[in-house]
């Protein structure tokens, strides 16, 4: 990742004569931790599929990969917030999983998750790719699983050469 003039004037406000941080997809020496929940476990060993899958085309080595599984959503941002703690990781990801059911606690599990997943990650300033699909059944969940996990990747990795360029 570097800074560079723009070439050629910005699109969507931006301008023309300031210093842009590239993006940076390089993955190598990258340490990435993932917080996978088991419940909905064929959902998220597919999104954990995918994301390892594009971690090592992007240039992470296995070895700088580490997975902490939990029971379900609600228990990924405690292991993310420990992860982030631990100063071992440049960025984490989250994978899981919530299928609407019949009652209010798809939305509770759904938005508490996500907050939590945002919070550690503003407490921490450790970035943290939000792959927990919500989803209305689990043909959506399928159709989404290994794209979802394969983004996640590619978020954890920029965000990762953006903080460190930033810095």
């Amino acid at each position: 990742m570097s800074f560079k003039p723009s070439a050629t004037p910005m699109q969507f406000g931006k301008c023309a004569d300031v210093r842009e941080i590239e993006p940076s997809l390089a993955g190598a020496g990258l340490r990435v931790g993932i917080a996978m929940a088991r419940f909905n476990r064929d959902v998220g060993e597919g999104l954990l599929s995918g994301c390892c899958q594009e971690l090592r085309r992007l240039g992470v080595a296995p070895e700088c990969v580490t997975l902490a599984t939990v029971p379900g959503a609600l228990e990924i941002p405690l292991a993310l917030q420990t992860m982030a703690q631990s100063g071992r990781f440049d960025a984490l990801v989250a994978l899981g999983c919530v299928i609407r059911g019949e009652t209010y606690h798809f939305e509770i599990v759904a938005n508490e998750s996500a907050r939590g997943i945002i919070d550690v990650q503003r407490a921490t300033g450790i970035p943290i790719a939000n792959a927990v699909l919500t989803v209305e059944n689990d043909d959506q969940a399928e159709v989404r699983m290994h794209q979802k996990g394969m983004e996640a990747a590619q978020c954890a990795v920029e965000m990762a050469n953006l903080l460190k360029a930033v810095k």
